[in-house]
């Protein structure tokens, strides 16, 4: 299995910044991609960033221009740089993982257990 750990997420005023950190842990053979997710209240979860291994990063164009992701690949830790935050991005923020582990063929997608971000005044 996959162990992914969040965090970095809390309460800021608008215009203001945070970073989300997630490590991944476990019986990891590969990882397809790292990303982040976010889910607010009564909305669907959407993706906001994603980093494909060997590929480029690719943003939600709601956030393109304020948000980076970037990736450790030695210590499977992916961030979230997150500046001029809008009260619109206040979510559940969820890393995601597609990754093929030894004891199961094929690739899965594994999921954190979600931080929040609050951006309010």
């Amino acid at each position: 299995q996959v162990q992914l750990v969040e965090s970095g997420g809390g309460l800021v005023q608008p215009g203001g910044s945070l970073r989300l950190s997630c490590a991944a842990s476990g019986s990891i053979l590969s990882i397809k991609s790292m990303g982040w997710y976010r889910q607010a209240p009564g909305q669907e979860r959407e993706l906001v960033a994603r980093i494909i291994s060997g590929g480029s990063p690719s943003y939600a164009d709601s956030v393109k221009g304020r948000f980076t992701i970037s990736r450790d690949n030695a210590k499977n830790i992916v961030y979230l740089q997150m500046n001029t935050l809008k009260p619109e991005d206040t979510a559940v923020y969820y890393c995601n993982t597609v990754a093929q582990i030894i004891s199961k063929p094929g690739i899965s997608s594994y999921w954190g257990q979600g931080t929040q971000v609050t951006v309010s005044s």
